[in-house]
């Protein structure tokens, strides 16, 4: 999916961001950052990787989420010292030896390096079938307005950090964290068929269990009301069985 790079600058910039995002901006002096902003009702708006580049913070986005994560920013920057800009600087991804500047994905070892530049791209990767291999989400697949990020695996992911303090959406994101057991969430699951991504999977009597969303090799990434997950549920004529989270 198309990214862009944004540039937040100025002498508040840190302390600006890390009262906002879900992770910890200390996690900057080792790398990339993975992290999303909520709304104060715990609702995911945007993920996105932060890193520091000469002298700035860059935040990498989905294209799609760029326009309103810019305007969210704003409004939350009141009169901080705090620049949001839009930069030129592409994307490239890969598996392979990563090239000089590039950075591991802190998601997972498996999705491999990210590098920020002038030329975009990938070095052929299909990182979908990686992202379900370990039930990793996607910005507007997986990732949507009615998440919340919990149940879409981001404390596995190190996309959050409970000891950092407050940010938005932080009271909602702790309570969660502190129930004995979340009732849905993101889940791998066999795949006997095919079924477009965001497909209702259904029980044996019909009861709806849950959506089916990527695919690959046989697997996928479904959301999954636990309650009501077990063999034989199907999303249109593909039959769904469980795997575990």
């Amino acid at each position: 999916m198309a990214r862009r790079i944004l540039k937040i600058t100025g002498s508040e910039a840190e302390s600006f961001l890390q009262g906002l995002v879900t992770n910890d901006l200390k996690r900057l002096d080792q790398g990339l950052v993975y992290a999303a902003l909520l709304t104060p009702q715990g609702k995911y708006l945007a993920d996105f990787f932060l890193l520091r580049h000469e002298g700035a913070i860059l935040l990498d986005v989905d294209a799609g989420l760029a326009p309103m994560l810019m305007q969210r920013l704003s409004l939350y920057k009141l009169r901080a010292d705090v620049q949001i800009a839009e930069t030129g600087m592409a994307l490239r991804r890969g598996t392979g030896p990563a090239p000089e500047g590039a950075l591991p994905d802190p998601r997972h070892p498996d999705l491999g390096w990210r590098l920020y530049g002038a030329e975009g791209g990938t070095d052929g990767t299909d990182f979908d079938r990686i992202r379900v291999a370990h039930c990793i989400p996607e910005t507007g697949i997986e990732l949507t307005p009615e998440t919340y990020i919990l149940e879409a695996g981001f404390e596995r992911l190190g996309g959050v950090d409970f000891r950092k303090g407050c940010y938005v959406g932080q009271e909602v994101t702790a309570r969660m964290k502190h129930k004995t057991e979340l009732k849905k969430g993101l889940a791998l699951v066999a795949v006997h068929g095919e079924a477009p991504v965001g497909t209702e999977i259904t029980t044996q009597d019909g009861k709806s269990a849950g959506t089916l969303y990527t695919q690959s090799g046989g697997r996928g990434i479904a959301w999954l009301r636990h309650d009501r997950a077990g063999p034989g549920m199907s999303a249109g004529t593909a039959r769904v069985d469980p795997l575990g989270s």
